[in-house]
């Protein structure tokens, strides 16, 4: 097995659990992956909303959660981890309107590493501060992207990204593709993963900096990130599995929207982010799409590209009521295999299943 290194950072196991909002990555999730040895993650988007108890402005409740939220990780790391320390990142969308806030509250909170992407994070290095250790991981959909971030990055700060995720068209969420190419084979994580694996070939030679890439989108069993491993990645970013685990941050109502979903309930969908997204199609997208859900003011233009008078409702409203397991005003965002899901397991044991599958696939290539 493959030990992942992102800077002075060692990973033990080269997984990375996706940044997922609203709320249903939070410390129990990500504090629960990092004491098995992988990197456990925090979605900043919409933790106002989850801690608006702390304030009534909602940029300084995001604040303020962050912080208790990476406070809290840290505790159950604590009490948990006996031979390393584990490894908590924060996922921040370049899209939110609070995208600065949130790195530097980050930064100054010592986070390990910042993931960014729904757009490009071309101004990240410009929040770090003397002597900081965060890692700057920026999240691509091409080895087109990766080069603009690293040119940018490296002509007005001298940095480069410590590491650099790219998700194919099958992951959940928003994505970095048109509608016409999410679904051609041109687009798919095994075509792109080796082009952005050679971009950074490029830079890594011309630089000399390790550039790990991480592959994620789609990735599901321990035989995917084999596959994903023989193509040149040094890690993988899986977020659908995680849902289903006992230590997943979303309501019981929300796992069993990936336990009963079927295949064709898994739809494409159009954002107020103005990006197309992967979603578990129910009641509330169905109201949508006949036209019936209509905002009528913003109460906290929370993304950037988000329109009141074009949006058809609230992203963040119907993602946190589906955070807490109110479907009749709110959906699950689910990756292209969430309707795989059968049990709700703990993360242990599914990082334990994983690993298995892997050298089992491993041990089945070699024998070949």
């Amino acid at each position: 097995m493959k030990n992942l290194s992102i800077g002075d950072l060692k990973i033990r196991i080269p997984i990375i659990q996706g940044g997922m909002g609203v709320g249903i990555s939070l410390s129990g999730l990500a504090s629960a992956v990092a004491n098995e040895g992988g990197v456990g993650v925090i979605s900043c988007a919409g933790l106002g909303l989850l801690y608006n108890n702390l304030s009534t402005n909602f940029s300084e409740a995001c604040i303020l959660g962050l912080k208790e939220e990476l406070k809290t990780a840290r505790e159950k790391i604590k009490e948990t981890q006996q031979k390393a320390k584990g490894i908590i990142g924060v996922n921040i969308m370049v899209a939110m309107s609070n995208f600065a806030d949130m790195v530097k509250t980050s930064i100054s909170e010592k986070v390990d590493i910042i993931f960014s992407g729904a757009g490009l994070p071309l101004n990240l290095p410009e929040f770090l501060e003397k002597g900081s250790k965060t890692k700057l991981v920026p999240i691509v959909s091409s080895a087109r992207a990766l080069g603009i971030i690293c040119e940018r990055w490296h002509s007005l700060y001298n940095y480069l990204p410590d590491a650099v995720v790219v998700e194919g068209p099958k992951a959940g969420g928003h994505l970095g593709y048109k509608e016409n190419q999410i679904f051609d084979e041109h687009y798919s994580l095994e075509e792109i993963l080796p082009q952005v694996v050679s971009e950074t070939a490029i830079y890594e030679e011309k630089y000399h900096k390790k550039i790990p890439v991480i592959a994620a989108g789609g990735i599901y069993t321990g035989s995917d990130i084999c596959k994903m491993m023989d193509l040149g990645a040094s890690g993988v970013q899986l977020g659908t599995r995680f849902v289903t685990t006992d230590e997943c941050d979303a309501s019981m109502e929300f796992k069993q929207q990936y336990l009963n979903a079927k295949e064709e309930d898994i739809e494409i969908i159009k954002s107020p982010v103005g990006m197309p997204g992967r979603a578990i199609s129910g009641f509330f997208l169905s109201q949508v799409k006949e036209g019936i859900k209509q905002p009528k003011y913003c109460p906290f233009h929370c993304i950037k590209t988000c329109d009141i008078s074009k949006s058809p409702y609230c992203i963040m409203l119907a993602l946190y009521n589906a955070f807490k397991g109110n479907f009749q005003n709110g959906f699950a965002f689910s990756g292209a295999n969430a309707y795989r899901s059968n049990r709700i397991m703990s993360v242990k044991n599914t990082i334990s299943e994983l690993m298995t599958e892997w050298k089992e696939k491993e041990l089945s290539l070699k024998k070949k």
